[in-house]
């Protein structure tokens, strides 16, 4: 509804009018990093102002333990398959793709982005959704054959509460972000979304057939919990192009 910024917490404040609420409500979004107040329709904005200066303290606490954003900036250092790279914008055309990805003998190895800099962000971040999307195509091809599923189609996103979906149609959504974890928990995301085609729900089946394709669910499952949401700090700034 409304995105006022207040600079005393420098992040965005969403304000929402949602027709089944009754009372004020208040949350910080951990992945987008956003205070957001949801109010009763009838609700006046200025008792939302009100509401949430007298959490001001509660809503620092928890802006204080999501860890600070990255963005896509030369000289960042960003992790792919789980590996940190520096980023490096060129500023020059390329010859051998828009980003290349290539080993530095004396440090980390390079995410070296081609072409103009302003559009350099932009061109990292499509880039990495491509890699993504490479990487689940096959892993979902190997994993639909194991169960003699098949999905419709794959899509790649940016979605903030979930790493992967399926709907009843056999579309697999993911998050573009799986790139930046390890290997192996992308091939996890995919065997999960997959195991829906043929149980669209958590039960036992369902988790039997996820861990007959990767017998490592459990630990991957829990390097999600505990690192997923390192993920969502890096990417693009709000005003690259």
């Amino acid at each position: 509804m409304k995105r006022p910024r207040i600079e005393e917490l420098d992040c965005p404040v969403e304000v929402r009018r949602h027709p089944g609420a009754r009372r004020l409500t208040l949350r910080v979004s951990r992945t987008r990093r956003a205070v957001i107040v949801t109010l009763p329709v009838q609700c006046d904005l200025g008792e939302a102002g009100s509401f949430l200066n007298r959490n001001l303290e509660w809503v620092r606490e928890r802006l204080s333990s999501i860890p600070q954003p990255v963005p896509f900036t030369n000289g960042a250092l960003l992790p792919l398959r789980g590996e940190f790279h520096n980023i490096v914008f060129t500023g020059k055309r390329g010859t051998g793709g828009v980003v290349r990805a290539q080993a530095n003998p004396s440090g980390l190895p390079e995410l070296r982005v081609s072409g103009r800099v302003e559009h350099a962000p932009r061109r990292l971040r499509d880039w990495l959704a491509e890699e993504a999307r490479r990487d689940l195509d096959a892993r979902v091809l190997v994993h639909t054959r194991a169960l003699g599923m098949k999905a419709k189609r794959i899509a790649i996103r940016d979605q903030a509460t979930r790493w992967g979906s399926c709907s009843t149609t056999g579309v697999l959504s993911f998050s573009w972000r799986l790139i930046l974890a390890p290997a192996r928990i992308l091939d996890y995301v995919a065997a999960h979304e997959v195991a829906h085609l043929a149980e669209m729900n958590h039960g036992p089946r369902f988790w039997a057939h996820v861990e007959r394709l990767l017998p490592t669910m459990k630990e991957d499952k829990r390097w999600l919990q505990l690192y997923g949401l390192d993920l969502h700090r890096y990417g693009p700034t709000e005003h690259a192009d």
